[in-house]
């Protein structure tokens, strides 16, 4: 594309410097209109656009910073490349047109570099040729502009700097309660929704009164089917609206793999605010969500036992004692099994460890798939595994528990050999009584599974009343000082 007619402008402080410059480039076959103004430039360039636009990095009053910025934001010369100069070849000053969106930063006085520049710079630009013309609004109007945005930039900025903050949340649900409370400060929106594929979950902060629509609406926009496990903030901060502008939806980057799905649901007053905000969002959201999925990771981690997959005894205890007072507050029935893996070490002398292994991973996979998912499970060490029932009483218990066995009876499991290890468990189950403690729970199960023991094994005992169990069995607090074998 040749250079003859493509007209210029220069903005320059420095006279002869502009001078020479603008010589140089009618030599070329520009078309040149120079001016030493930073406003009066921006205000030509808004009037008329040139097909590109050399100016100072550094000048007085108005920076090219500011300029680029300003002729960046206006649809008028939004496609007009910037080249901006400066005295050295200084990282900072690069960073600065680059951020401001200048097509290139050249040192003064390599003209040639310059003039390569533009040349890619009048090539590459997507300017049409149509006929929109901004109106002139002189320097006091450019400097209205400049500073309305600069506003723009430094609000941004901010709003970056809460949802980058965010990252110290911990956790995915506590992160956007958080992004709820910022967002509800910023704009005004029937709803806002947050996603993630793994684990698939849909976040969605709505008024009370618009609960099925908001959900409706975001699942529509997100393309979520009904799997996705719903967290739900409604408060009054968001507007009751039951309907307004298209919803808006963006991916969450973090080093280029999206890790989430942003999306916003305007209110009738905040279309235009929310097509500003929901890219910064997207954009700027996307650390806070890999570090909150990575605690959530390193907390699974830490509460998992790896063979089986299950809680390990610590968690299930955590939850075990938030169960309890769940129970205590609301009356609710709760029965707990301790299951005992019948001759686990003639498994492990006759298939070797790893077909005691592999009976382990085969029990915990079963109660993965077998339990209700109000239902808990995991191991508490060694060849012993814990469920807890909830809302479920002694007689349901029972039930479960033989539905239990039954199932780990009917695994089949084979060693490296190939031969099938067969796998039974004793059970003893237990009802929470009033004011009990998860320690006293725990040892009446105990004690009920050890008369699955002596009773023969591969069998489910109930504790009732301990003093309906033999004397024999009950003895001290504590369990008896010699059990048989497993």
């Amino acid at each position: 594309m040749g250079t003859s007619g493509k007209r210029l402008l220069v903005i320059d402080p420095t006279d002869i410097r502009r001078e020479l410059l603008a010589r140089r480039l009618r030599a070329q076959g520009y078309v040149v209109e120079e001016t030493s103004e930073p406003a009066k430039g921006a205000d030509m360039a808004l009037s008329e656009p040139p097909a590109a636009v050399v100016a100072d990095l550094w000048m007085p009053s108005i920076s090219g910073v500011q300029l680029c910025r300003l002729l960046r934001s206006e649809p008028a010369t939004v496609d007009v490349p910037v080249i901006l100069c400066g005295e050295r070849d200084d990282p900072k000053n690069r960073f600065w047109s680059e951020r401001a969106g200048a097509a290139a930063y050249v040192i003064k006085g390599r003209t040639g570099e310059l003039m390569r520049a533009l040349a890619k710079a009048i090539q590459a630009s997507a300017k049409s040729d149509s006929f929109f013309v901004q109106l002139s609004g002189g320097s006091l109007d450019i400097r209205d502009r400049i500073a309305a945005n600069l506003d723009a930039a430094l609000f941004e900025s901010v709003i970056a700097a809460e949802l980058r903050a965010l990252a110290n949340a911990g956790s995915f649900d506590r992160l956007f309660d958080r992004l709820a409370q910022l967002m509800s400060q910023v704009t005004r929106y029937r709803w806002i929704a947050l996603t993630t594929a793994r684990p698939e979950r849909l976040a969605i902060h709505h008024h009370p009164s618009t609960r099925a629509i908001a959900e409706g609406e975001a699942r529509a926009v997100l393309g979520l089917g009904e799997s996705a496990v719903l967290v739900s903030v409604e408060d009054e901060d968001a507007v009751g609206e039951e309907a307004g502008p298209e919803p808006l939806a963006a991916s969450v980057l973090f080093a280029d793999a999206t890790v989430a799905r942003f999306a916003l649901g305007p209110s009738q007053e905040s279309e235009r605010d929310a097509a500003s905000l929901v890219p910064v969002v997207a954009r700027e959201l996307g650390g806070a969500v890999k570090m909150a999925s990575l605690v959530e990771e390193s907390q699974l981690l830490a509460a998992t036992d790896a063979l089986t997959g299950l809680m390990n005894r610590r968690a299930f205890g955590s939850l075990m004692q938030g169960e309890i007072s769940r129970c205590a507050r609301h009356g609710y029935p709760l029965s707990f099994a301790l299951l005992d893996i019948d001759h686990f070490k003639k498994i492990n002398d006759v298939r070797g460890h790893a077909g005691g292994d592999r009976a382990l991973a085969a029990i915990g996979g079963l109660f993965r798939t077998h339990l209700r998912r109000s239902d808990y499970a995991g191991r508490w060490g060694g060849e012993e595994f814990v469920v807890t029932y909830t809302s479920t009483d002694r007689a349901g218990a029972r039930d479960a528990g033989e539905r239990l066995r039954q199932a780990v009876e009917e695994l089949v499991v084979n060693d490296e050999g190939g031969e099938r290890i067969p796998i039974t468990v004793s059970i003893g189950l237990a009802t929470l009584r009033p004011g009990e403690t998860l320690e006293r729970l725990v040892d009446r199960a105990d004690r009920a599974m050890y008369a699955s023991k002596t009773a023969g094994r591969n069998r489910v005992s109930v504790c009732a009343e301990e003093d309906a169990l033999p004397r024999r069995l009950l003895g001290s607090s504590e369990r008896p000082s010699a059990p048989p074998p497993s």
